[in-house]
């Protein structure tokens, strides 16, 4: 079970590279936010094969439903009830700008998506990439505690031979 959550979870950030590099989606400050938590879990996922199980899958659980709040942290900004809580996503202003090319100098070299401009994988299927992240945290973080919570505690065992000389 592990890797399976380790591979489950490693699935959704590769994912979303190949839609960048194949499908021509550009990520914003918070689409690329919401995939750490995916690298920990995978990576706790994959401790849990050799140091205690239970502790680790619920931690792995735990931060993949991180990408979970984030996700829904974004899809509250692309439906525009909230404001996107980084910076980087507000489009660029003239700020201390004294002229155009001051203004021209301060911007990045690649232009960053807006975080509240939905990007949507499948054509008229109204969810979003950020509501698609949601549910899939949702499903990959729950099916990692739900395992944690089979895993049996290991307790120590004392071997026969204690037993022998009492």
């Amino acid at each position: 079970m592990p890797l399976l959550i380790a591979v489950l979870a490693a699935a959704a950030p590769l994912f979303a590279m190949a839609t960048e590099r194949w499908g021509g989606l550009n990520p914003c400050l918070l689409c690329l936010w919401q995939r750490w938590p995916y690298w920990v879990g995978a990576a706790l996922a994959l401790l849990a094969l050799w140091l205690p199980r239970r502790w680790l899958l619920t931690l792995a659980g735990l931060a993949i439903l991180a990408s979970g709040v984030f996700a829904v942290v974004h899809v509250g900004v692309e439906a525009h009830w909230w404001p996107s809580p980084l910076p980087g996503c507000a489009a660029p202003t003239a700020g201390n700008a004294r002229n155009v090319e001051d203004l021209l100098a301060s911007m990045s070299a690649t232009p960053a998506k807006p975080c509240d401009e939905p990007a949507y994988l499948i054509p008229g299927l109204p969810v979003s990439m950020a509501g698609m992240n949601l549910i899939y945290a949702l499903a990959v973080g729950g099916l990692a505690l739900w395992a944690a919570r089979r895993e049996r505690p290991r307790r120590l065992q004392f071997s026969s031979s204690v037993s022998q000389y009492r």
